[in-house]
C-alpha cells in the first residue's frame, strides 16, 4: 500500500522527523504561516479574499517538493500553479472546490491552476507529500482530453460524475494504493529530490512526464450519478462506437439491440448531446491522429483503417478537428520529439 516500503529508510526517516513548525503546531494545534511574505501573491489573495500562492517556489527549478506540515489544519488557499498532494502514509481530509475529499495511503490528488483547497490537521503517523510543479502544457484539461480521446464512451461518463451543473473540475483523484507503478515512480521522485542527487530536476521531470502519463492511461470514472434505462442504453452504444468505429452504424446497433432507429438517434441525442454520427466521426478523427503522431503508417492506410472511402471528406474534417493538415502535423511532431 501506497509503496513506502520502497523509499530509503534516510528518505522516510526524515520525512518523518519533527521539524520547527510541527513542533509548535504539535504544542498549540494553531496553524503556523510557512509560507515567506514573497510567494504569497497580494493582489490576487485580496481579489480572492484567500491566499493565493505564486511562483516563489520555481526560482531556481520547475518542481519544487514538501512535507505537509502536521498537527494544525492548513487554511483555504489558491495557486498559481499544478500541485500534486500524495498520501504516502496514513490519511488526510481535505475540502477541494467546497468538496469533501478523503486520501488515504497511496491516494493522489492532482490540483489544476485557480483550485481552491483546505487541508484538515494531519496526525503523526500521517505523510502528505505536495509536488508543485509549473508546465504550461498539462493542465486538467488536457488530462481529460487525452483520456477522452482514447474513448468517447470515456467523456460522457467523465460528465455524467461530474454532473450536470458542473461545466469545469479543477481536481482529480487517483486511487492508486494497488498501483505498484505508480507508488514507484513517485518513490523515485521523493527520493531524488530529497537526496539532492547530480542532476536530479532532470530525472524528476522526467519521472513527472512518465507519472503523469500513466495516471492519464490508468484513470477510473466512480460513482456515475444517473442510471436509467436510457443512460444504460447509451453507455452501451457508446462502448459499441469505441470497439466497432470503423464499420458501425445506427442500423447495425438497432439490429443488434433490437430498437427502432429513429428511437436510439433521438435517445442518443438527447443524453449526449451529439448526433450519432458526429460521435462515430469524432472517434474516428482521433484514432486517426493517434496513428498520425505515432506511427509512420502512410496517410492513406489510416484513412482506411479508421472506416473513411473518401479521402477528400477526409482531409476536411481532420482540418477542422485540428486545423492542421495531417502530414504537417505528422511533422511537426517528428521534429518535437
Amino acid at each position: 500500500m501506497g509503496g513506502i516500503t520502497v523509499l530509503s529508510s534516510r528518505v522516510l526517516n526524515m520525512l518523518s522527523t519533527f521539524n520547527a513548525i510541527e513542533a509548535e503546531q504539535q504544542k498549540n494545534h494553531k496553524y503556523v504561516e510557512e509560507m515567506p511574505a514573497s510567494a504569497i501573491n497580494k493582489e490576487a489573495s485580496k481579489k480572492d479574499k484567500l491566499k493565493v500562492l505564486n511562483d516563489y517556489f520555481f526560482r531556481n527549478k520547475d518542481i519544487y517538493i514538501s512535507k505537509h506540515n502536521r498537527f494544525a489544519a492548513y487554511p483555504k488557499h489558491t495557486h498559481m500553479f499544478l500541485e500534486i498532494n500524495y498520501m504516502l502514509k496514513g490519511n488526510a481530509s481535505q475540502v477541494v472546490d467546497g468538496n469533501k475529499v478523503k486520501l488515504v495511503q497511496g491516494d493522489l490528488l492532482l490540483l489544476d491552476v485557480g483550485a481552491e483547497h483546505a487541508i484538515a490537521a494531519l496526525g503523526e503517523d500521517d505523510l502528505l507529500i505536495n509536488i508543485l510543479f509549473r508546465n504550461s502544457n498539462i493542465n486538467i484539461e488536457l488530462l481529460k482530453d487525452l483520456r477522452r480521446s482514447r474513448s468517447v464512451l470515456y467523456d460522457f461518463l467523465l460528465k455524467s460524475s461530474m454532473g450536470e451543473n458542473s461545466s469545469k473540475q479543477d481536481y482529480l483523484i487517483f486511487r492508486t494504493a494497488h498501483n505498484h507503478k505508480i507508488s514507484e515512480i513517485l518513490d523515485e521522485i521523493i527520493e531524488e529530490y530529497f537526496r539532492k542527487r547530480e542532476f536530479s530536476d532532470s530525472v524528476i521531470k522526467a519521472y513527472l512526464q512518465i507519472l503523469i502519463t500513466n495516471l492519464v492511461r490508468d484513470y477510473h470514472i466512480a460513482d456515475v450519478k444517473k442510471n436509467n434505462k436510457s443512460q444504460k442504453l447509451v453507455i452501451a452504444m457508446l462502448a459499441e462506437i469505441d470497439k466497432n468505429y470503423a464499420t458501425i452504424s445506427l442500423d447495425k446497433v438497432a439490429g443488434k439491440y433490437n430498437y427502432n432507429k429513429n428511437y436510439l438517434s433521438n435517445i442518443f441525442k438527447r443524453e449526449v448531446g451529439k448526433p450519432f454520427s458526429k460521435v462515430i466521426l469524432q472517434k474516428k478523427m482521433t484514432q486517426a491522429h493517434t496513428l498520425i503522431t505515432s506511427t509512420t503508417l502512410p496517410i492513406s492506410r489510416i484513412i482506411e483503417a479508421v472506416g473513411i472511402t473518401n479521402k477528400s471528406y477526409f482531409y476536411k474534417k481532420y482540418y477542422e478537428f485540428y486545423k492542421e493538415k495531417p502530414l504537417a502535423e505528422r511533422q511537426f511532431n517528428n521534429n518535437v520529439f
